[in-house]
């Protein structure tokens, strides 16, 4: 059996090793494949990168026939600000290669697809204080949110003419050992607060991305889309993944300080944070993916940490333990 991954990031890679641990091929289409960074996730076996962009329609028709992909789990795309900075690249990107995916799917008679969407997806200007269920409505202010629910729309309906299985999650702040190219700021600061710790430097965070928020290990992740991939194709086809907890930024602190006392930050001056009010209702991934997290913020760093030693151990001029 065969997945083929777009993106070979935090989220591809995280569901990789749940995926190489049960005996699944990996193939990853990326247009810049990292290889230290795939070595020191994956190892040396079990996976392969393809160097071709989602928006190549024909490369990625010929990647899924030339690996008899059967399932597909869709990562690729520009995060957060870069959308916002490059509403038209992150069209193309996010939205044209969301279209390709599709077509590749329906043409080449791929069974399933997971689509890693976002919490982002959600209307927050309706911010409400119960937690947030599938059934929130979709939309906001920003390009990244809104072309996540554009990209999942046409999944919907792409699906539902083609008979295809598509699962979609859409997952809190995820944060873990990764690269952060495609612009996860909230990722890049979790980064620059354990990295600092470690390396007794100051960390260097904007003040907007000192709100309260909700988090997720990347592991827990992985894990959920490894579960969404391989369950018996439930009823409800979208699904939360994130700890059920909002988290103000000084938690996040203190469980950085707890593993690294002598940790220090200066927040950097600019646009002010918007915090979240309402977690997300998890339930529903737990009733039919069979999914709950199994770390919580403090386990999750003090295994960032372990992960990021080990990463230094081995390669200590490495992207990915300098967070490139």
């Amino acid at each position: 059996m065969t997945t083929l991954v777009t993106g070979a990031g935090l989220i591809g890679t995280a569901f990789a090793q749940n995926a190489l641990a049960r005996g699944e091929q990996v193939v990853f289409v990326d247009p810049e494949p990292r290889a230290d960074f795939l070595r020191l996730k994956l190892g040396e076996k079990g996976y392969s990168a393809v160097p071709k962009d989602v928006r190549d329609l024909p490369g990625l028709l010929e990647a899924i026939k030339a690996y008899g992909a059967e399932t597909v789990v869709h990562t690729a795309g520009l995060i957060g600000n870069r959308v916002q900075q490059s509403l038209t690249a992150a069209f193309d990107i996010n939205l044209g290669g969301t279209r390709n995916i599709a077509e590749a799917v329906r043409l080449s008679g791929v069974r399933r697809l997971v689509h890693i969407s976002t919490f982002g997806v959600y209307d927050r200007r309706r911010e409400a204080n119960a937690p947030v269920t599938e059934d929130f409505p979709r939309g906001g202010a920003r390009g990244y949110g809104n072309y996540k629910g554009a990209k999942e729309l046409i999944l919907e309906a792409y699906a539902a003419a083609f008979g295809f299985e598509l699962i979609m999650l859409r997952p809190a702040n995820v944060f873990g050992l990764g690269h952060f190219w495609s612009g996860s700021s909230g990722g890049q600061k979790m980064h620059n607060l354990i990295m600092a710790g470690l390396d007794g430097t100051r960390a260097r965070i904007p003040a907007s991305e000192t709100m309260a928020n909700e988090y997720v290990y990347a592991k827990d992740v992985g894990r959920a889309v490894d579960l969404a991939a391989t369950v018996a194709m439930p009823m409800q086809i979208a699904f939360n993944i994130g700890n059920g907890v909002v988290t103000p930024f000084e938690e996040l602190l203190a469980a950085v300080k707890a593993l690294c006392p002598g940790l220090t930050y200066e927040i950097e001056p600019g646009e002010a944070p918007h915090s979240k009010l309402a977690p997300l209702d998890i339930s529903a991934a737990k009733r039919d993916l069979g999914w709950e997290p199994r770390f919580t913020i403090a386990t999750a760093f003090a295994d960032y940490l372990a992960d990021l030693k080990a990463a230094q151990a081995t390669r200590p001029d490495s992207a990915a333990s300098q967070g490139r």
